[in-house]
């Protein structure tokens, strides 16, 4: 397999819009990407008021967070796929659009499952949007320079966005209610709809039919194993039905990969992973979000439950990292082209387990200062280095016409590495406390400083990974 290199060819764009204004057309596939990844966390902080006002039981609340994940994960192929036959720039205009809609419909909700109803919706739209976002990115930007830059911030949104959805989900929550944690996506959704129906162009559309039995397979093999995992945490890896999904979803991707072998056009076309360096981006991409979804739910609850943090102090507590996240993604078009991305990725991943590493040693009267600020220190630099050359390894060299099936790959690895790590990390948390002696709070420590420990292990895999990363070409 040979060396990665920067592809430089510019796809045919088709359309009636306008021609396009690069700044506004960055702003705009930004805005989509950062409202997408802020509903998988702004409502962590929301949560124990959603359960007052719509009466969940405790078991049940999780739902409102992981059944968007769990659509959003299942249906990111089929989104980037349709996006390839059908017009990316369709596909994004519609599914913000759903989106957009489904978040004014959930601020209204009344009840649990008008809120769960409306977070399913939430999903489909952000499949559809979500891989076309990435693809209409690479196939406006085609000059290195650009798109390398647009490629960075990209990154940047997504890291970033976790920690900024817990400070802004406070924020809103403290301020005003719950709802304004739903309703904030819709002036921004009216905005990104209005202008990206003006200044995106549409690109070339290939030819084809979607392959619906890959389609299907894959759909339900990602959200079997992700329900699984999900229902593992709660559940237990004893249960029936947590074992009946795994099964059923490894079997499903199992299918699903023997159709893609044999079909004219895949969903997944199995060429995006003969590149060496892609494919190791594609494992770290599912690595990475594993290892450090475990900082933001654990160290939320362990600010609020152990010392009495607020809502808002919560959020903002995360605040030095989101803001290193955001730098470094500035940084990285300059970074890149002086050291490549494998040293890049290196230097990001052992700064992501020295952060993790600090965090085993937390305890009941750990303070802010240094042992949970030094850690977000390292997290906000390495999530910022490690996660952005993965980006543009992964969608510098793909062909125009698989530029959809790319960008979905892409999020589903990181939105299925999320969920997954942080449901066997939780499961570890669980049986880590279950017989643990001394105090709750003692106790509550404990569990987490034994998934902190795992979440090193992971970071530690993910350095692995890169150190296969071959020389890239500038």
């Amino acid at each position: 397999m040979s060396d990665t290199t920067l592809s430089t060819s510019a796809p045919a764009l088709t359309g009636t819009a306008r021609p396009h204004r690069p700044g506004i057309v960055l702003a705009t596939l930004l805005t989509c990407q950062l409202m997408i990844i802020l509903d998988a966390t702004v409502m962590n902080v929301a949560l124990p008021r959603i359960q007052a006002d719509l009466h969940f039981s405790a078991t049940s609340l999780s739902w409102v967070i992981n059944i968007y994940t769990l659509v959003f994960g299942g249906l990111l192929l089929l989104g980037g796929r349709a996006g390839d036959l059908f017009g990316r720039r369709r596909l994004f205009i519609g599914g913000l659009t759903l989106f957009t809609i489904a978040s004014l419909a959930g601020g209204f909700a009344d009840s649990a499952t008008w809120l769960l109803a409306a977070r399913v919706a939430q999903g489909l739209g952000a499949a559809a949007a979500g891989p076309s976002t990435l693809a209409l990115l690479t196939t406006t930007f085609t000059e290195p320079r650009a798109r390398l830059r647009a490629l960075a911030l990209f990154s940047g949104m997504a890291s970033a966005g976790f920690a900024v959805g817990l400070i802004l989900g406070g924020l809103l929550t403290e301020w005003f209610s719950w709802r304004s944690v739903l309703f904030i996506n819709v002036p921004f959704g009216i905005a990104a709809v209005a202008f990206a129906a003006r200044y995106v162009r549409e690109p070339e559309r290939n030819r084809g039919n979607l392959d619906l039995p890959g389609a299907v397979t894959a759909t339900g093999g990602i959200a079997a194993v992700v329900y699984g995992f999900i229902r593992a945490a709660s559940n237990g890896w004893g249960d029936s039905w947590t074992l009946v999904a795994l099964f059923a979803g490894i079997g499903l991707l199992g299918a699903f990969i023997a159709i893609e072998v044999r079909t004219e056009q895949p969903l997944l076309p199995l060429r995006l992973f003969a590149d060496r360096n892609r494919a190791a981006a594609y494992v770290n991409f599912c690595l990475g979000p594993m290892a450090g979804m475990s900082m933001f739910f654990f160290l939320s609850q362990y600010l609020q439950d152990v010392h009495g943090y607020g809502a808002l102090a919560t959020g903002f507590a995360f605040l030095p990292m989101a803001v290193l996240v955001f730098t470094m993604s500035r940084l990285i078009p300059r970074l890149l082209p002086r050291f490549g991305p494998k040293p890049v990725a290196l230097t990001g991943t052992v700064l992501m387990a020295g952060g993790l590493a600090l965090l085993t040693r937390l305890s009941v009267d750990s303070g802010y200062f240094p042992l949970l600020f030094v850690p977000m220190v390292l997290m906000g630099l390495g999530m910022g280095l490690a996660f952005s050359p993965l980006n543009v390894i992964i969608m510098s060299t793909v062909p125009p016409k698989d530029a959809g099936a790319a960008g979905g790959v892409l999020q589903t690895m990181q939105q299925v590495g999320a969920t997954l790590g942080l449901a066997i990390l939780v499961t570890i948390f669980g049986t880590a406390t279950r017989n643990a002696p001394g105090s709750p709070h003692q106790v509550l420590v404990h569990g987490m400083t034994s998934a902190f420990f795992a979440s090193v292990v992971i970071a530690a895999l993910a350095f692995a990974v890169a150190l296969t990363f071959r020389k890239v070409a500038r």
